[in-house]
This record gives C-alpha cells, sequence and structure tokens, in this order.
C-alpha cells in the first residue's frame, strides 16, 4: 500500500528557512498530481503548492509566492517544499497530497487529493 511520509518541521523565528520532506513508499507518484498542504489551529485546511502532472508546472497560494518553492526528485520518490523568509502566519501542520490514481492535471483543493501524510509540524516564533 502506498505511503507518504512527510519529515524536516520544526521550530524556527521569524525569517528563518525549513525544507519539508515528503517521501513516498509502496509505489512511485512521480507522474502523478502532488501538493502541499497545510492546516492551522482552528482553521481549515488550505492549499499550499502544487505540481501540475505533466510538466511539473507550479502553483502556489499566493501568501507564499516568492517565499516557498515546490520540487522533487522523481528518482528519490520525494517531493519538497523549502520555505523561506518565514512568517508566524505560517504555522501550521503541514501535509503531502498525492491523486494515486494519476487522472488529475493538478488540484488547489484537497478533495483532489486522495493519499495524504500524516503531517509534519511547522512553528514560527515572532
Amino acid at each position: 500500500q502506498a505511503q507518504l511520509v512527510e519529515s524536516g518541521g520544526g521550530s524556527v523565528q521569524a525569517g528563518g528557512s525549513l525544507r519539508l520532506s515528503c517521501t513516498a513508499s509502496g509505489r512511485s507518484f512521480s507522474n502523478c498530481a502532488m501538493a502541499w498542504f497545510r492546516q492551522a489551529p482552528g482553521k481549515e485546511r488550505e492549499f499550499v503548492a502544487t505540481f501540475v502532472r505533466i510538466g511539473d508546472r507550479e502553483y502556489y497560494e499566493d501568501s507564499v509566492k516568492g517565499r516557498f518553492t515546490i520540487s522533487r526528485d522523481k528518482a528519490r520518490n520525494t517531493m519538497y517544499l523549502q520555505m523561506n523568509s518565514l512568517k508566524p502566519e505560517d504555522t501550521a501542520v503541514y501535509f503531502c497530497a498525492a491523486d494515486s490514481r494519476c487522472t488529475i492535471d493538478f488540484g488547489r483543493v484537497s478533495r483532489a487529493y486522495d493519499s495524504w501524510g500524516q503531517g509534519t509540524q511547522v512553528t514560527v516564533s515572532s
């Protein structure tokens, strides 16, 4: 059974950086849409960044544009989220997601994805 595992979360001060990783096991998602979402306490899960299934074009939520970069290493079956210039409002649990059926081109809503990691906590202090 396919599994996604996030790592790399932690606590940083505002202005700092973190790099999150999402490693897939059990199968490859290299030709599937994948994305990062986040959920802050008391808030709904929100879209952060995604790859288009074919061509790897990237899309970002407006508040992270220019600060976050999504990338992936298909040989390692791993997706990354480089987060720079972190702000306290970036504090959340970050989840990686994949469309295991490899049918959508990309998605900015959580219901587009059916495989999810367990999440990794990112805390940014002011």
